[in-house]
């Protein structure tokens, strides 16, 4: 087999065999097809695409590249959701809790923050004592004692991917569906759970611009899924507003404490259609009533918020902050204000992420440190009526940093009109194994 030969076929529009792909993603992982040569073959994949049976046979070879986690040891029901990132999206951590009370178990591997769209595991840090970095025995003791554990990703899941996906960063391919569908399922089929919710975000604050792009990259992943065997779906969400009020790793903790209390905002609202859509997928739960029952006690009876504690003293964390949020350190307080009156129409969400970035709260680069004390509380929703000198949001800083180019960033972020905007629904549709549901 040839690497020239398979460029060639792909770059003509034609069909690669199982073999073939699984030749290039082997040969790739283990260092001997250069660099140059797979950079042509994803630029061709780019242009021409790829079919259900090439997707899932370039996924099936990801998955195979390194370890597949065994998670039967465990028993019961594990479920998996995925997010495709976005500002203020803190839906894990405030899940995981909530699901453990719904009697499923919870054995998620999250990752870091890089660029606008925060990490799961920053935001975890900011807990004082929270180890991220349990072993495999120590993950499923947890998630056998609590019902839920989340760890950073230790195990040596889909090596081909963190090749194949610095290689797509600079060669002007990230932005493929077929190429998008292998990276983020090789990892979800490999991390071991029964059932997966895809939480597919679109709008100005996630990776896919609009909603028919996002519902594309929905319905080939269901589709991959399904073939590989799982019980799987995907919700269509909105990101053209922050998820969270709250922007930024201790204040997305306050903002999950908040909605574990019974706060309603959009966070609450998008944990509910995931929690319940994610429950019907379960052999455990056949009607959405019955799942948005078990979503509603867990909440009004103080259960979830309790569970969120315990996996925290599980895994190390004082959980005395999430009992008490007011011991979280933050930074200084200062708000952004209004300069005319008129209506919120518009947010640029990756650019409210980019001011938390400024502020010290994200990552340009890996090697970047994390400052969980700042970030941004949002005042206002799309929407909104507001008047000059209304607080649009309010910014958290440190001695200053970054908050001139933050504070500009986000009055330019939030636009203000004379006319009041369309309601934006937090759900444009949910896909599963029978088909596509438009909310």
């Amino acid at each position: 087999m040839n690497i020239l030969d398979i460029i060639e076929k792909k770059k003509n529009k034609l069909q690669l065999t199982n073999s073939e792909i699984a030749y290039f993603v082997n040969g790739y992982t283990k260092g001997e097809i250069p660099d140059y040569q797979i950079s042509s073959l994803l630029m061709a994949i780019r242009l021409n695409g790829m079919s259900d049976d090439e997707i899932f046979a370039l996924t099936d070879s990801m998955l195979h590249s390194g370890d597949i986690m065994d998670m039967s040891e465990i028993g019961g029901c594990i479920v998996d959701k995925h997010s495709t990132g976005g500002v203020g999206d803190s839906t894990t951590l405030a899940l995981a809790p909530i699901l453990a009370c719904c009697g499923v178990f919870v054995a998620k591997m999250s990752g870091r923050g890089l660029g606008f769209t925060g990490g799961t595991i920053d935001k975890l840090e900011s807990i004082p004592g929270f180890d991220t970095s349990l072993s495999e025995k120590e993950f499923f003791r947890v998630v056998k004692k609590v019902g839920c554990c989340v760890i950073g990703q230790t195990a040596n899941l889909a090596p081909a991917d963190k090749k194949l996906y610095a290689l797509r960063d600079v060669t002007g391919t990230v932005d493929s569906i077929p190429l998008i569908c292998g990276s983020i399922m090789s990892k979800k089929l490999a991390s071991g759970s029964d059932t997966i919710l895809l939480d597919v975000k679109y709008g100005s604050g996630a990776f896919m611009r609009d909603e028919h792009e996002a519902l594309a990259l929905a319905e080939k992943m269901v589709k991959i899924g399904t073939m590989a065997g799982k019980s799987i779906g995907a919700l269509i969400t909105d990101m053209e507003q922050p998820l969270s009020d709250h922007v930024g790793n201790s204040l997305e903790i306050v903002g999950i404490i908040e909605v574990l209390k019974g706060k309603h905002n959009r966070l609450y609202d998008e944990l509910k259609e995931v929690c319940v859509r994610l429950l019907t997928l379960t052999p455990l739960y056949k009607d959405k009533a019955a799942a948005e029952t078990a979503f509603q006690q867990a909440i009004d009876s103080g259960k979830a918020l309790k569970k969120f504690a315990e996996m925290v003293a599980a895994q190390g964390g004082d959980s005395s902050y999430i009992l008490h949020p007011e011991k979280f350190v933050l930074g200084t307080r200062e708000a952004v204000l209004a300069e005319r009156s008129g209506y919120v129409t518009t947010m640029h969400a990756a650019d409210i992420g980019r001011a938390v970035t400024a502020l010290g709260g994200g990552r340009l680069t890996k090697k970047d440190t994390i400052d969980h004390s700042v970030g941004v509380v949002m005042k206002v929703h799309i929407g909104d009526k507001v008047k000059v000198g209304d607080t649009l949001c309010e910014i958290y800083h440190n001695n200053g940093k970054g908050l001139k180019e933050a504070y500009s960033m986000l009055q330019q972020s939030i636009l203000i009109g004379e006319s009041k905007p369309a309601t934006h629904k937090i759900a444009y549709a949910f896909v599963n194994k029978d088909g596509t549901e438009l909310y």
